[in-house]
């Protein structure tokens, strides 16, 4: 998980998994692919193919741009071991500044996006209440073998690795900040008894949209459907 640089202007000092925006590149059709298509995310995500596609793309890559860990292989049965050396953090540094696209890295990289890899997890639209409005998929992925996550700095203030019932536990005693996506996210993850059994449990993606009501003065938060607050 990263924490939020106090600066950020959204969820500022909060704790997160990687994550970001589509860039408009990501739904480059050239993008070496291998799993699932545009079309099954579309029908997963309720969203057009091509936005689809864009959505899995920017899931790679900001992983990769936040985290140093690559969902791709050079064969679409294999994914790539290592991803610390100069030039991988050279390309790194090129997609978060824009000048190199996901496509075009991995295209002359030779390799192939691993779609297979990525589970769908949810989906959470911001409150209408706030200023700053997101629609933003989950997604569940193993870190593959040989790769290893990295401080890469950016927005980040601090990463670690965290088990999702101490993340819990530390939201609960207010050593963290955790929003409500996040939160909800880091429970289920907590009710499974392994990665694999996170990864093979089948998920049923509906819109989240939270509301934020006023009682006696305070602002409450309504958590939307069948999902509970583990704070």
């Amino acid at each position: 998980m990263l924490r939020r640089k106090p600066s950020m202007a959204f969820a500022p000092g909060a704790f997160v998994f990687p994550g970001g925006s589509v860039d408009p590149r990501d739904a480059d059709e050239e993008v070496a692919w291998a799993g699932p298509g545009g079309a099954e995310w579309g029908r997963i995500f309720d969203a057009p193919a091509q936005l689809a596609r864009a959505l899995v793309c920017a899931a790679v890559r900001e992983t990769f741009e936040e985290s140093g860990v690559l969902l791709a292989g050079p064969a679409a049965a294999t994914v790539v071991a290592d991803t610390t050396g100069d030039d991988w953090e050279a390309d790194r540094l090129a997609l978060l500044d824009r000048s190199l696209s996901l496509a075009e890295m991995l295209r002359r990289r030779r390799l192939v996006l691993r779609a297979d890899l990525l589970r769908p997890w949810s989906r959470w639209i911001t409150p209408v209440v706030e200023e700053r409005r997101f629609d933003a998929r989950f997604f569940a992925a193993a870190l593959p073998p040989g790769q290893r996550t990295r401080d890469v700095g950016g927005e980040a203030a601090q990463v670690a690795w965290i088990r999702p019932a101490d993340a819990i536990a530390a939201g609960r005693r207010k050593e963290i900040v955790l929003w409500l996506p996040t939160a909800v996210s880091l429970g289920e993850l907590a009710d499974c008894a392994s990665v694999a059994a996170a990864l093979a449990a089948p998920r049923q993606v509906m819109p989240l949209l939270p509301e934020v009501t006023m009682r006696a003065g305070t602002a409450w938060i309504k958590v939307p459907g069948n999902q509970e607050h583990p704070l």
